[in-house]
């Protein structure tokens, strides 16, 4: 984790597996694919989210096989220790602005929620808001001085804040609809 406690890429790469193990069993190739094509729809191929390999979950106790074996095909599960260890990925902050990278995290946040204590989903959705804030005080900032700058910057800058603040909304309309606001 960075100073601030927020991910680096390879911790989101690791957070995605272990969520996908902590929803059910799976042979090891079935996670690396998906975490793969998740990975790589959410934020697009890149390098920097090549995670380290399954067989190091494997390793650190993070992740077991069920039958004992280290093949490809062997079913893996989640330790006790996997689970702490995704309780503790699920609680990193977010990194401003709100890139490409965090809207991974936001997305695997969102997947996993249901893996947190009720009390830390609450704290997980107001992070989220909490981003959005900060988000659309650095844009209304930037908004706010950017008289005489072309049209079509301010038009996008004026969509971009249009969406986050559509952003923030959802977030709280969900904390309500789940009963965590």
């Amino acid at each position: 984790m960075y100073k601030d406690h927020s991910l680096i890429p390879a911790e989101a790469v690791r957070l995605a597996a272990l969520g996908m193990l902590a929803e059910a069993p799976r042979p090891y190739e079935a996670v690396a694919a998906e975490v793969r094509q998740f990975v790589g729809r959410i934020a697009g191929p890149s390098l920097d989210l090549l995670g380290p390999p399954l067989e190091l979950l494997r390793i650190e106790g993070l992740v077991a096989a069920e039958d004992g074996a280290s093949h490809a095909t062997s079913v893996l599960h989640l330790t006790r220790k996997g689970r702490d260890e995704l309780g503790r990925l699920l609680g990193a902050t977010l990194r401003g602005p709100l890139g490409e990278f965090n809207k991974l995290v936001i997305a695997l946040k969102l997947r996993f929620l249901a893996f947190l204590p009720v009390a830390e989903r609450a704290g997980q959705l107001d992070l989220l808001a909490e981003a959005c804030e900060r988000e659309l005080a650095r844009l209304t900032d930037l908004r706010s001085r950017s008289g005489g700058l072309p049209m079509p910057f301010v038009a996008w800058l004026d969509h971009d804040i249009a969406q986050i603040e559509a952003r923030r909304r959802w977030v709280r309309d969900l904390a309500r609809n789940l009963g965590l606001a």
